[in-house]
């Protein structure tokens, strides 16, 4: 419980507090909005002293182009054309040179009679600015300066004006008989002002803001205008007619911004240089300053409170102690149990990786058994072929032999040597066969190496050559190039020969007997197509192609286990196997093998 006088402490304790931290805000606020002040008015000189450099620099330009004869001479005779063009030509060049946006010449009733835009769409030529107030300056023989939107361009800029004398004539002793003025724009201010956060304006005399980094706010006032004044810059068309209206009236959304600023005077027309920071910056700093008092405050309670704490924390110490001991206590017990539990587990999970391993090698064994018998089958199968294949060369042999021997006996040597050599060169067949067979016919030792693609296509193509032939179906080979991959040389051919076969039998029943063998490349894979000239693959038939024991061959010619090895084949060594109808005719299987990485670098 809580002392009764402790409780009459608080509102006194509380309306200290916030008393302090209204102080700091105000404090805090106050100091900032003289910082901005003093910040936006180093800026405003700054941005002044630069734009009057650019006004100044443009001053005497005028009072330098009244002086050539030429536009005298052409005030004097308008009607030259000769002289006309020349000058035009000449106020041309001197705007390129000068950047400025344009110079003409007036007469004295104020029509411009040559303009360096002459030869553009919006030529100055032609029109009278008589209405115009640096117009009516300088034909009083004074310079003339004003700021306005181009009634012709509807461009604003600055424009300059002086007077021209006659030739010969000293300024000021006769009266002026025409005008030069010069056309600057601004709007290279106002692009490098919008790179500046808080808003930046230059209004003229009236308060009329006519160049702005918030384009809203370009030809509104900074305060309600006389009828007299709205009158005048109607009579002037210096803003192009617009109905002036203050800032304070347009949406909150545009008007964002504007309050209180920094005022700076700039240029011989009485214009405000104006720059309006952003209050959001005074409202930040008396916060933060208001936040630090309230942090220090809290930190005084906080420290005021530690003593109080401190008392009955001992009390609680003890109290933690036990229940610290108690929880230390459940949880050895929740750990034991839980390591029993992880124990148990593990031991299942030993006993199942175990019998995973002996399933997995018991696959592996019955996969390579699979392979082993379905090579066996092949060679059943080529039986046939391959007998034909070395009768014919025992033949020949028997034949060789009996002939050697007549010419022996005869003394013809040359015609014996003859026969012997091609006895050698039928046994040299018979080997390679017999080789071919018993290199096929081993067992894999499923070690990985290179195997030239080229070479094993060759090599399945040997075996079945005699089937071929027997069948009168022609095999073209397309071996563009020599490729490489990792994997078994022996089961690539076996898987080579059941793709082959598997052809032969599909254009046994064709008008065109063909089957094409295309080897291809690219940087990363080896494809090998197998195409035959048959009747294609059924569409039911394609999805089950490679399910083990599937055949669409008749009872007795297969049990549906060549694709589903021969797919297993390639999937060991990272490739794939696909079939697909051609295009064209027949049926498309495509083996693809990782191509060596050493070959393709």
């Amino acid at each position: 419980m809580v002392p009764a006088r402790r409780l009459v402490y608080w509102p006194g304790a509380l309306a200290l507090a916030t008393g302090l931290v209204l102080a700091a805000y105000w404090f805090g606020a106050r100091n900032a909005d003289d910082n901005i002040h003093v910040t936006g008015e180093r800026q405003l000189q700054i941005i002044a002293l630069d734009l009057e450099a650019v006004l100044d620099r443009f001053d005497t330009l005028p009072y330098s182009i009244a002086h050539l004869p030429m536009a005298s001479q052409l005030l004097e005779s308008p009607v030259h054309s000769g002289l006309q063009v020349a000058f035009n030509e000449t106020l041309k060049d001197l705007a390129l040179q000068a950047k400025v946006a344009a110079i003409y010449l007036m007469d004295k009733n104020g029509k411009t009679i040559a303009a360096s835009n002459w030869d553009t769409p919006q030529s100055y030529m032609g029109y009278n600015f008589a209405f115009r107030p640096y117009f009516r300056d300088a034909i009083q023989g004074q310079p003339g300066y004003f700021y306005a939107i181009g009634n012709t361009t509807s461009i604003p800029g600055y424009f300059i004006s002086q007077p021209v004398y006659p030739v010969g004539a000293k300024r000021g002793s006769v009266a002026p008989i025409g005008v030069i003025a010069v056309k600057i724009t601004l709007e290279s201010f106002e692009q490098t002002w919008r790179s500046n956060e808080d808003p930046i304006a230059l209004a003229d005399s009236h308060g009329v803001v006519f160049l702005s980094n918030r384009s809203e706010w370009n030809y509104h006032s900074l305060r309600t205008l006389e009828p007299q004044v709205q009158r005048d810059i109607e009579q002037t068309l210096q803003y192009m007619g617009k109905k002036i209206q203050p800032i304070a009236q347009l949406p909150k959304a545009a008007r964002a911004g504007f309050g209180e600023y920094v005022a700076r005077p700039v240029g011989r027309l009485g214009w405000q240089l104006m720059l309006f920071p952003a209050q959001a910056k005074v409202l930040r700093a008396g916060m933060q300053s208001a936040g630090v008092m309230l942090l220090l405050l809290l930190v005084a309670a906080a420290a005021a409170g530690v003593h109080y704490q401190r008392s009955r924390r001992m009390e609680e110490r003890s109290a933690a102690q036990q229940a610290l001991k108690q929880a230390a206590d459940d949880l050895d017990l929740k750990i034991e149990l839980r390591t029993q539990e992880l124990l148990s587990a593990n031991a299942q999970l030993a006993a199942k990786y175990d019998k995973l391993q002996q399933t997995e090698n018991l696959l592996r064994t019955t996969r390579n058994e699979m392979v082993q018998a379905g090579k066996l089958a092949m060679l059943g199968q080529m039986a046939a072929g391959i007998t034909h294949e070395l009768n014919q060369p025992l033949t020949a042999i028997r034949a060789f032999a009996d002939n050697a021997s007549t010419y022996l006996s005869r003394g013809q040597t040359t015609q014996a040597d003859a026969n012997l050599r091609h006895i050698s060169a039928a046994s040299a067949r018979m080997g390679n066969i017999v080789g071919q067979l018993k290199g096929f016919a081993r067992k894999s030792p499923e070690a990985v190496a290179v195997v030239k693609v080229n070479q094993a296509i060759q090599d399945a193509a040997l075996l079945l050559d005699s089937e071929f032939v027997r069948h009168g179906v022609q095999l073209q080979l397309h071996l563009p190039h020599s490729y490489h991959v990792l994997g078994d040389t022996v089961r690539i051919e076996q898987v080579l020969i059941n793709l082959l076969r598997n052809a032969l039998d599909a254009v046994e029943q064709a008008p065109e007997k063909t089957v094409r063998v295309v080897l291809e490349a690219d940087t990363q894979q080896v494809r090998i197509r197998i195409l035959d000239s048959g009747s294609g693959l059924p569409q039911e038939v394609v999805k089950h192609l490679f399910e083990p024991f599937f055949t669409t061959k008749a009872t007795g010619h297969g049990l549906g286990l060549g694709l589903a090895i021969s797919s297993s084949i390639v999937q060991a060594m990272n490739g794939h196997l696909e079939a697909r109808n051609n295009p064209d005719c027949g049926a498309e299987f495509v083996v693809t093998i990782p191509r060596c990485k050493e070959e393709t670098a």
